[in-house]
């Protein structure tokens, strides 16, 4: 017979994968893979001491993975894409005009400007790191900035985007669960967030002060920039591949075909154009390009990319959905979101909950899908009933859930931005500036009284009626 799991089986389970991490990936230095496992063998075996048959368990295991596919197919196709970009001469493109036009004092205000503004127009956080980010940090490690502080402003200006863009999934999924209106939810957002990005801006222009004395007339920029001649056909005209993707992506485009595009022009230019041969095209795709120009800065840019390099990504997705499948499935996520729920008093501790119940379901679960879902599901009624307008929720959700994903180095977002800019969220969390500004903002805002909407009389009384008009049809 199923027993109901206790909030303390749920934060035991959770206690001892975090310990496993620990271990694992701060003293050992490893992936965080096996800690994930052990994760899933604890949760597991929490589950069937309660009662769950373990064929039950095996379907939480699957459904967890099924809500990763589409992500997984996303990670598939970016390692495509950057070997492709890479092996055609549109990376080195970008990265060659962007040491040529970009001064290194003004860099990194410069590239969370275009992230901001390409993810806005697109509505992908992904898209626009795996093409504007992969160039910058191309650009800004030519330069000699630390590669964390460039993931930190690709990251904040590609978030910023997404979650402020009508074509966003997270700012549709947030507004859809919570039935507040798109733009008013985005209207709302604005509060939070616009400040956040003028923070980031100021920060990363204080930042990029120090690098004011580096000379864009430097023999090793200039070196770099004489290899990269001599190695790749170097053309404006290869830049018509990142803006015709971000064009149809733009044109609402889903994403998939979108990247294919991307990926077809990459492949048939790195033979029409770099003269490369069909074999070594093929080969960029699978297992990266590769190159040996005996300059260390140009070979470490360029070898990279391909179907291979994105499956320690695809393992870590897959190992991280099969534990918040469990923990999602089983009602372990929601005995741990009921407890923070308790403690939700005022309007300032029930945002707070709500941003801190998104971020552990970040960590828990590994999908940052599933930090939206999940707490609009715990605190929608709770929100109503005490007389708090849905854009309130929807609003937590997206500071708490969409930007605070980046953090967490086993969920999706976290292995993804390893995998594509090379740099793990441990190194670039103090410079995903915007990431954790909203939610302190939001949550200050909160205990303030400052932009938190109230229900009127008449939709509080529409509330009440439609909740007593759910609990009869509940009961039949």
């Amino acid at each position: 017979m199923k027993k109901e799991i206790s909030a303390k089986w749920a934060l035991l389970t959770f206690a001892i994968m975090i310990t496993a991490m620990i271990i694992t990936v701060v003293k050992l230095e490893q992936s965080p893979h096996v800690p994930l496992i052990i994760g899933t063998a604890v949760a597991a075996i929490v589950a069937k001491l309660h009662g769950f048959k373990w064929s039950e368990i095996e379907e939480m295991m699957y459904k967890g993975i099924r809500l990763a596919l589409p992500a997984i197919v996303i990670i598939i196709l970016v390692g495509l894409v950057i070997g492709a970009w890479i092996g055609s001469g549109v990376v080195a493109t970008m990265i060659y005009y962007g040491l040529k036009l970009i001064s290194p004092a003004w860099f990194l205000v410069t590239i969370l400007l275009l992230c901001a503004i390409v993810s806005l127009a697109i509505g992908s956080s992904w898209s626009t790191m795996a093409t504007i980010g992969v160039a910058g940090m191309g650009i800004g490690l030519s330069m000699g900035i630390p590669a964390a502080m460039i993931a930190g402003a690709v990251i904040s200006g590609a978030y910023f985007g997404d979650k402020m863009s009508p074509l966003s999934d997270t700012t549709n999924l947030a507004a859809g669960l919570t039935g507040t209106d798109l733009f008013d939810h985005i209207k709302h957002m604005l509060y939070t967030t616009i400040p956040a990005l003028v923070i980031a801006f100021a920060v990363f222009g204080i930042m990029g002060r120090r690098f004011a004395d580096i000379s864009m007339k430097s023999d090793e920029i200039l070196t770099t920039l004489k290899v990269m001649e001599q190695s790749f056909v170097i053309s404006p005209w290869l830049l018509l591949v990142p803006v015709g993707v971000i064009v149809l992506v733009g044109l609402k485009v889903p994403a998939i075909p979108a990247l294919v595009a991307g990926i077809v022009s990459g492949f048939l230019l790195q033979i029409f154009v770099q003269g490369g041969t069909a074999t070594e095209a093929v080969t960029a795709l699978q297992e990266g390009f590769a190159i040996a120009t005996g300059n260390e800065m140009v070979d470490e840019l360029f070898n990279r990319g391909g179907l291979d390099s994105m499956m320690g990504t695809v393992s870590m997705t897959i190992v991280a959905m099969t534990f918040g499948g469990i923990l999602e499935y089983s009602g372990m996520l929601r005995a741990l979101m009921n407890v923070i729920v308790k403690f939700a008093k005022s309007t300032g501790s029930l945002v707070a909950s709500t941003i801190a119940a998104c971020f552990t379901t970040n960590a828990t679960c590994s999908e940052q899908y599933i930090s939206i879902v999940v707490p609009s599901r715990m605190f929608a009624e709770v929100y109503e009933k005490r007389g708090l307008h849905s854009k309130n929720l929807s609003r937590a959700l997206e500071d708490g859930g969409t930007l605070t994903s980046v953090f967490v180095p086993w969920n999706t977002c976290g292995v993804f931005i390893l995998a594509t800019l090379g740099v793990g969220a441990m190194e670039y969390a103090p410079y995903a500036i915007l990431n954790f500004v909203v939610p302190i903002i939001s949550i200050i805002y909160a205990y303030v009284g400052f932009a938190i909407v109230k229900l009127t009389p008449e939709e509080m009384a529409a509330a009440e009626q439609r909740r007593k008009q759910q609990e009869q049809e509940a009961a039949v």
